[in-house]
C-alpha cells in the first residue's frame, strides 16, 4: 500500500491538532487545574501518536507517546501539574511543529533530536525532580579530540565523506567567512558565496545551518567545511572577489588518521556526491527541496452545493445560446446574455467564498509568540484579539503572517515599557497589545495597537539625520506623518542596542514591502506616551477586482476601483508648480497632480484646457491622475506578469479585456 497518497491528509490534520494543542497549553498555563484542557491535550497527543505511527514517523510517535504517559499520570492525580511541566510540554509542541514543517517540505521528519525531551518526560514519570528542568539536548554530532580532527563536530556521514575525499586525494578545508556589518542583504551575499564555491567543491557542513543562512538567521559570520581539488589561496581569492566580504580565514583539515575514527557506512551516494561536487549533505539537501504537497482549503459542503448549482445553470444557458444561435433571434440572445451575466457574477461570488478562510488561522499563532516574548523581555503583556472570524482570500492569509509578526514584536519590544517604568508613569504593570480585524467594503482592515510610549518623533528625525536619510533643514519641514514614514525605510531602526528581537533595521520596511506587494496599505497613528496603532488595509481577494479602465493616448490601463475616490475635471490654468511638484487647490485642499503619461514614458500632445482627473488615495494621501479618456468600470481578472517582468515600477499586473487586448493594471501605491 502506498502511504504517500495519505500524506496531504496527514499534514493537514496534524496542523489542526497542533493548533488545538497550542491553544490548550496556553489556557492550561492560566488555569493549571482545568481537567478539560488536560483531557484535550491528552487526546491530541494520542491522536498524533496513532497518525504518526501509521505513516511511519517514529520520532513524532515516540515523543507523543511519552507526552501521553505524563498527561495520563497528571489526569490521575499521581503527578501535580507545574510551570516546569507546562514549559516542557511547550518544548515538545515546538519539536512536533518542526517535525511537521519538515514533513511538509521534504516528506521526512528531519534531523531534529528529541531524545532529551523523551528523557525529561521519563524523569517526570520517575519523580526525578533534579533532572526535570536541566536536561539538555544531546548534540547529534561526535566530538573528536585528537591531532587529525581536534575540536571538530562531525557526524558519521560527514566523516565518511571526508574518508572518501582522502581516498580521492582531495583537500578538506574549514572556511570562516565574515560579511561586512553594513551589508543590507546578508542572505543574498551568502547565496553568491555558496554558488561560487559549489562550482568546484562540495560543501559538507555549515554553521549555522543552510536553512538559517537562507533565512538570514545569523550575524555577520558563518563557517563552511568543504572538500575540493582547489588550493587555499584560490578559494580565498575567489571569495574575496565578492563585494561586502570583510574577512576569509581558511584552515586545512588534516585527514591523516581519519580511517581509525570512522566505522564505514556502505553508501554509494557518497562516491557520487564527491565526483559530482553536489553541494549539500543529505539533511541539508532535503531542506532545499521545494514543497511536494499542495496548499489546501477546507470548504463547507453548502458552499460546494451552491457552486455545483451555478455550474449546472451555466451548462443550461450554454445549451440555450446554442439553440438561439441556430434561430438567430436577437431579442432572445440579449436576454440570454443578461442571464449569463447574472450567473457568472453569482459564480464569481461563490468561488470567492470557497477561497475565503477566517483570519483566525493567522491570529492563532500569536498568543504563544507573545507569551515567549514577554518572558524573554521581562514584561507582562496582555494580548487582546477580536474579529478572528473575518474572512480573507487564501493567498492573502499566506502573505500577511510575517508582517503581523514584525508589528507585534515591535509593539512589545519598542512600544510597551518595562513594568518599572510603567509604574512610574502611572500605568498598570501589564501592557496591552490589541489585534483586531474587521471588513471595510472591499477591504479587510487589521489593526495592531499598543498602550506603550508611542513613537518619539524627534528621536526618529535625529536617527534619520544621523543615518544620512535626511538633512537637518529637511527634518524641520517634515510633518509628524512624514516623520513616522521614515520608520519604513530599509535599515532604519530607533533601537539603542541590537537584540535578538529588534534593532537591526529589518522589520517595518519588510512590513510595508509585503503589504504593498498584495495591494494593501499600512498607516500609523501614534500618541507619545499613550501608544501606537498600525492600520493595515488589504484587498479581500487578489484574483478578481473591480477596476476603472482609462486611456492614455492609444494605451488602455486599469486602475483598481478600491483606490479611486472620485473623477473630476480640472482646468490647466489652475495648476501651480510648487517645489517641482504640480498641485491644484481642490475643495480647499492642496491636491498633487500626477501626469500618468510622463510617469509611464508615453509622449503626450499639448494639454487641453479641461483635464480629466482620476482622484486616487492611499490611506490619507491623495493625488489626481491626469488621463486622456475614461472607458468605464469593469470586473477584471488579475494575471501575474511572471518572473521575467516582475518588479516593473508602477505596474501591479495585467488583465485580458473582452476584445482580447492586454491592459496593464496600475499600482497606485507606487504612484503616490
Amino acid at each position: 500500500m502506498d502511504i504517500n497518497q495519505y500524506m496531504d491528509i496527514f499534514i493537514e490534520e496534524a496542523k489542526e491538532h497542533l493548533l488545538s494543542m497550542n491553544e490548550s497549553l496556553l489556557e492550561l498555563e492560566k488555569t493549571p487545574r482545568d481537567t478539560g484542557l488536560l483531557n484535550q491535550i491528552f487526546r491530541v497527543s494520542h491522536t498524533l501518536k496513532g497518525m504518526a505511527g501509521t505513516m511511519g514517523f517514529s520520532k513524532i510517535s515516540n515523543l507523543t507517546h511519552e507526552m501521553e504517559n505524563v498527561l495520563h499520570e497528571v489526569r490521575n492525580n499521581k503527578i501535580e501539574i507545574s510551570h516546569e511541566i507546562i514549559d516542557i510540554l511547550f518544548k515538545c509542541f515546538d519539536a512536533l511543529e518542526e517535525y511537521i514543517t519538515n514533513i511538509t517540505a521534504t516528506g521526512e521528519e528531519g534531523d531534529l533530536n528529541s531524545e532529551h525531551l523523551v528523557n525529561t518526560l521519563n524523569n517526570i514519570l520517575n519523580n526525578d525532580d533534579s533532572k526535570i528542568a536541566v536536561t539538555q539536548a544531546e548534540p547529534m554530532t561526535k566530538i573528536y579530540e585528537d591531532d587529525s580532527l581536534k575540536g571538530y563536530n562531525f557526524d558519521d556521514y560527514v566523516l565518511n565523506v571526508l574518508k572518501k575525499a582522502k581516498e580521492k586525494d582531495l583537500n578538506a578545508f574549514e572556511v570562516d567567512i565574515t560579511i561586512s556589518s553594513d551589508c543590507m542583504l546578508k542572505a543574498a551575499r551568502a547565496f553568491i558565496i555558496f554558488n561560487k564555491l559549489e562550482s568546484y567543491s562540495q560543501i559538507i557542513q555549515s554553521k549555522p545551518s543552510v536553512e538559517d543562512i537562507e533565512d538570514e538567521r545569523f550575524n555577520d559570520n558563518f563557517v563552511l567545511v568543504l572538500v575540493t581539488n582547489e588550493s587555499q589561496d584560490s578559494i580565498k581569492n575567489d571569495i574575496m572577489s565578492i563585494s561586502e566580504i570583510d574577512n576569509v580565514t581558511i584552515k586545512s583539515i588534516n585527514l591523516g588518521t581519519i580511517d581509525d575514527k570512522v566505522e564505514t557506512i556502505e553508501d554509494e551516494d557518497i562516491d557520487e556526491d564527491i565526483e559530482e561536487k553536489v553541494l549539500d549533505i543529505k539533511s541539508q539537501d532535503k531542506k532545499r527541496v521545494s514543497s511536494k504537497f499542495g496548499k489546501t482549503v477546507r470548504v463547507d459542503i453548502d458552499r460546494l452545493d451552491n457552486l455545483m448549482n451555478l455550474v449546472s445553470e451555466l451548462i443550461i444557458i450554454k445549451n440555450r445560446m446554442e439553440d438561439i444561435g441556430e434561430s438567430s433571434e436577437k431579442q432572445n440572445m440579449n436576454e440570454a446574455i443578461e442571464y449569463l451575466e447574472r450567473i457568472t457574477t453569482s459564480l464569481h461570488d461563490a468561488v470567492m467564498k470557497v477561497r475565503m478562510v477566517p483570519i483566525e488561522r493567522v491570529f492563532n499563532r500569536f498568543p504563544r509568540m507573545v507569551r515567549d516574548l514577554s518572558k524573554e523581555l521581562g514584561k507582562t503583556i496582555n494580548l487582546q484579539m477580536s474579529g478572528e472570524e473575518t474572512e480573507v482570500d487564501r493567498t492573502v492569509i499566506d502573505e500577511i503572517g510575517d508582517p503581523l509578526i514584525h508589528l507585534i514584536r515591535n509593539s512589545i519590544d519598542h512600544g510597551i515599557e518595562n513594568p518599572e517604568k510603567r509604574r512610574k508613569l502611572g500605568k498598570t504593570e501589564t501592557g496591552t497589545v490589541k489585534l483586531m480585524a474587521y471588513p471595510d467594503g472591499q477591504n479587510v482592515v487589521i489593526e495592531v495597537e499598543d498602550d506603550g510610549g508611542g513613537i518619539n518623533i524627534e528621536k526618529v528625525k535625529q536617527k534619520a539625520i544621523k543615518n544620512g536619510l535626511i538633512t537637518k533643514s529637511q527634518a524641520k519641514d517634515l510633518s509628524n506623518e512624514e516623520s513616522v514614514g521614515l520608520l519604513f525605510r530599509a535599515g532604519f531602526s530607533t533601537a539603542d542596542k541590537v537584540s535578538d528581537i529588534s534593532g537591526r533595521g529589518v522589520g517595518l520596511d519588510v512590513v510595508k514591502t509585503k503589504i504593498e506587494a498584495i495591494g494593501g496599505t499600512v498607516e500609523v497613528e501614534t500618541f507619545e506616551g499613550k501608544g501606537s496603532k498600525f492600520i493595515i488595509r488589504l484587498p479581500l481577494t487578489l484574483a478578481i477586482i473591480q477596476a476603472l479602465l482609462i486611456k492614455i493616448k492609444d494605451e488602455t490601463y486599469a486602475v483598481p476601483l478600491s483606490s479611486v475616490r472620485e473623477i473630476s475635471p480640472i482646468y490647466s490654468k489652475e495648476i501651480r508648480n510648487v517645489q517641482g511638484q504640480e498641485v491644484v487647490l481642490y475643495r480647499n485642499k492642496t491636491l498633487p497632480i500626477i501626469r500618468l503619461g510622463n510617469k509611464l514614458g508615453i509622449e503626450l500632445e499639448k494639454d487641453n484646457d479641461e483635464l480629466i482627473t482620476v482622484i486616487v488615495n492611499k490611506g490619507d494621501k491623495e493625488a489626481g491622475l491626469i488621463v486622456d479618456n475614461l472607458i468605464g468600470q469593469q470586473e477584471i481578472v488579475i494575471k501575474s506578469l511572471g518572473k521575467y517582468l516582475s518588479g516593473i515600477r508602477y505596474v501591479a499586473g495585467a488583465t485580458i479585456l473582452g476584445n482580447g487586448t492586454i491592459s496593464l493594471i496600475l499600482d497606485v501605491n507606487s504612484l503616490l
